[in-house]
């Protein structure tokens, strides 16, 4: 069993990851979040400063906000982290590739065993329909903050060429459709808990992949599960193709 920290963990992913833990052999010794609450099985603290318990790796389920008092700290304890937040800007990537020197930093903008198939299907199909036109849409509850989701921006990472150009929606463009675009759809409403969906579109015929999360706690695992892979790993960047096909 592996000692954990739980960032954001009075959250609504804090709170999946806190039920999971234990059955999946990770202990959580302690928590981080800036809204605190006092029912937790553990103690949780407001910044990472006043955390005393010894662990042996971060999950982060918080926002980016507080990335790098976070990498601050694993890096003085030198703790591997599982970073399960979306948002980050070019200086919090930057930020998470420096501390990559020091610490082992598993990533990834989903952390659905399922979404990492859906990737690497789509990656193939890319390459496979070269004159295919893709559009990307996606589905999140109505309290979901950033726009495209970070699971979509991975999946245009995926599918898009050297030329090509993302185009959120099409409001008030007045041109047809060029070859080069990516569409970029997001909808928000009610309580989804995550569905992507990538359609390659050609003459007479279209192919759809597409996952839908039908609970939360597929995420919760899935960053149990790099915890577990990125305790005692070298430092470097490692992410969910790490995990599933081994390095």
């Amino acid at each position: 069993m592996i000692h954990v920290i739980l960032s954001g963990a009075c959250g609504r992913m804090g709170a999946q990851v806190t039920a999971l833990a234990e059955s999946r052999n990770v202990k959580i010794v302690a928590g981080v979040d800036v809204n605190l609450r006092t029912d937790m099985p553990y103690p949780v603290y407001p910044d990472f400063s006043m955390v005393k318990e010894q662990a042996d790796a971060i999950i982060d389920f918080s926002r980016p906000e507080g990335l790098h008092a976070l990498l601050a700290y694993a890096r003085e304890k030198k703790l591997p982290v599982v970073l399960a937040a979306t948002g980050y800007n070019e200086n919090d990537l930057a930020a998470i590739k420096d501390a990559a020197n020091e610490i082992a930093v598993f990533r990834s903008a989903n952390m659905s065993l399922g979404v990492y198939v859906l990737k690497t299907l789509c990656a193939r199909a890319a390459a496979m329909l070269p004159e295919y036109e893709i559009e990307i849409i996606e589905k999140h509850h109505n309290q979901k903050l950033d726009a495209p989701s970070g699971t979509a921006v991975m999946l245009y990472d995926a599918v898009a060429g050297e030329n090509s150009e993302a185009v959120y929606g099409r409001h008030g463009r007045t041109q047809k459709r060029q070859p080069h675009e990516i569409g970029m759809h997001a909808i928000r409403g009610g309580s989804v808990a995550g569905e992507h969906e990538v359609g390659f579109y050609g003459p007479g015929e279209y192919i759809t992949l597409s996952h839908l999360a039908q609970d939360r706690s597929i995420f919760a695992n899935g960053a149990l599960r790099a915890a577990l892979f990125i305790a005692g790993q070298a430092p470097g960047e490692y992410d969910m193709g790490a995990l599933v096909e081994g390095l």
